[in-house]
C-alpha cells in the first residue's frame, strides 16, 4: 500500500508541475513521508528555488548587513584634541624660555662651555638663518603633503602628539638645567628682574614670530638643552618620509639633505651645544619610532606585563589616539576637496528592478 500511495502522489505532483506555470513546490507531504524522505527534501526544494531564481530573474535581492566600520576611521576630534596639545606645550615653551632667560648668568662671569665642535669650526653668522630657511621649506613640504594625504586625520594627530611631547620634554630640560650661552656672539635681551606685563609682551612676541630669529621675535637665552630646531626639522623629514611612496627617493633625498644641513648649520652658528643637537636628534628618533611601532603592531597596543612600551606614561594617551586604527596606515592620496559638491551629485543613480517595473507601469498606464 504504501508503495502504491507514493507513486500516485509523485504523478499527481509531476501533473501538477506540468499544468501549473509555477514554480514553487506543491502541497506539503503526508507526515508519514516527510519522516521517511526527510533526507531528500531539502535538497529538492533547494533545487526547485535555483530552477525558480532562474526563469524569473527579477527576484530581488536583499543584501544582508555587514560590518561598515572602516579600519581606519578619521576621528577628527581627537586630532583637535592632539592639536590642542600641541599648541598647549608650544605655549608653554614660550612661557619657559622667558622664564629661564632672567637665570642665564651673563656670558662675562660664565664663557661658553668647552664644545669640541667649536674647537676646530668658528662661528658664521649667516649659517643659522640657513637653517632656519631650511626648516621653513621642509614645513611647508610637509603641509602640502599632509593636505593630499587620504588618512590625514590619523597622521595630523600622530605628528602633533609627538611634537607637543616633544616640546614638553624640551621645557622640563631647559628649566632643570640652564646653560650659559654657547659663543660670545650671541647678544641676549636685557633682563626685566620681576615686571610681569613685559615678561607677557615678550610671550606674545615670541608666539607671533614663531619662536625664529629672522622675524626678529627670539632674542632670549636658555633654550639651550635641548635643540628645538633640530627636533622640529629632524621630526619633519621623518613624518614626510613614512608618509610618501617608497621609490620618491629623490624627495626623501632632498628632505634628508634639507634637514642634515639644517641641523649641521646650527652648530656652525654656534647656536646650541653639540650635546643640544645630539639629544634632540636622539629624543625624536626614539620617539617616533616607538610611537609607530606600537601604532603598527596590534600586540604593543595591549598592556601587559610583557610589553615594556606600555609603561611609558603617554601609553593611555596613545591608546586613546590609536585603539580604533586597525594596521599601519596605507600610502595614499587624495583630493583634500570633492568636486562636483555633494550637493550637486544624484543620490538615485541605481535604480533596483522594482522600482524600475513600477516607473515603467505608471508610463504604460
Amino acid at each position: 500500500m504504501d508503495t502504491i500511495e507514493t507513486a500516485t502522489l509523485e504523478e499527481h505532483l509531476e501533473n501538477q508541475s506540468s499544468d501549473a506555470p509555477s514554480t514553487y513546490p506543491g502541497p506539503a507531504e503526508p507526515a508519514e513521508e516527510e519522516s521517511k524522505d526527510g533526507k531528500e527534501k531539502a535538497p529538492s526544494q533547494a533545487c526547485a528555488l535555483r530552477k525558480g531564481a532562474r526563469k524569473y530573474p527579477d527576484y530581488i535581492q536583499i543584501a544582508i548587513a555587514t560590518d561598515t566600520r572602516s579600519k581606519f576611521p578619521l576621528e577628527w576630534w581627537k586630532t583637535g584634541i592632539a592639536l590642542v596639545y600641541a599648541l598647549f606645550s608650544l605655549v608653554l615653551t614660550t612661557v619657559m624660555i622667558t622664564v629661564v632667560h632672567e637665570r642665564v648668568p651673563p656670558k662675562e662671569l660664565s664663557p661658553p662651555l668647552p664644545d669640541k665642535f667649536f674647537d676646530y669650526v668658528d662661528p658664521v653668522k649667516w649659517a643659522f638663518f640657513v637653517s632656519e630657511v631650511n626648516g621653513i621649506i621642509l614645513l611647508g613640504l610637509w603641509i602640502t603633503q599632509w593636505v593630499f594625504l587620504r588618512y590625514k586625520s590619523i597622521v595630523g594627530r600622530r605628528f602633533f602628539f609627538l611634537l607637543g611631547t616633544l616640546y614638553l620634554y624640551r621645557c622640563i630640560t631647559m628649566y632643570v638645567t640652564t646653560l650659559p650661552v654657547p659663543g660670545m656672539h650671541i647678544q641676549c635681551a636685557p633682563k626685566l628682574n620681576g615686571d610681569s606685563q613685559a615678561k607677557i609682551q615678550r610671550i606674545l612676541r615670541l608666539i607671533s614670530g614663531g619662536g625664529l630669529s629672522i622675524t626678529g621675535s627670539h632674542m632670549l637665552c636658555g633654550d639651550f638643552l635641548f635643540s628645538g630646531h633640530t627636533v622640529t626639522m629632524t621630526l619633519l623629514y621623518l613624518f614626510i618620509k613614512e608618509y610618501s611612496p617608497r621609490h620618491f627617493w629623490w624627495y626623501h633625498l632632498i628632505c634628508w639633505l634639507l634637514s642634515a644641513a639644517g641641523i649641521v648649520c646650527i652648530l656652525v652658528a654656534h647656536e646650541h651645544y653639540t650635546v643640544d643637537v645630539i639629544i634632540a636628534y636622539y629624543v625624536t628618533t626614539r620617539l617616533f619610532w616607538w610611537y609607530h611601532s606600537m601604532a603598527n603592531e596590534k600586540n604593543l597596543k595591549v598592556s601587559s606585563q610583557t610589553n615594556f612600551l606600555s609603561r611609558a606614561w603617554w601609553f593611555p594617551i596613545f591608546y586613546f589616539f590609536e585603539k580604533n586604527v586597525q594596521g599601519s596606515i596605507p600610502c595614499s592620496f587624495s583630493w583634500p576637496l570633492s568636486w562636483p559638491p555633494g550637493c550637486f551629485k544624484s543620490s538615485c543613480k541605481k535604480y533596483s528592478r522594482v522600482q524600475k517595473s513600477g516607473e515603467d507601469n505608471e508610463k504604460s498606464t
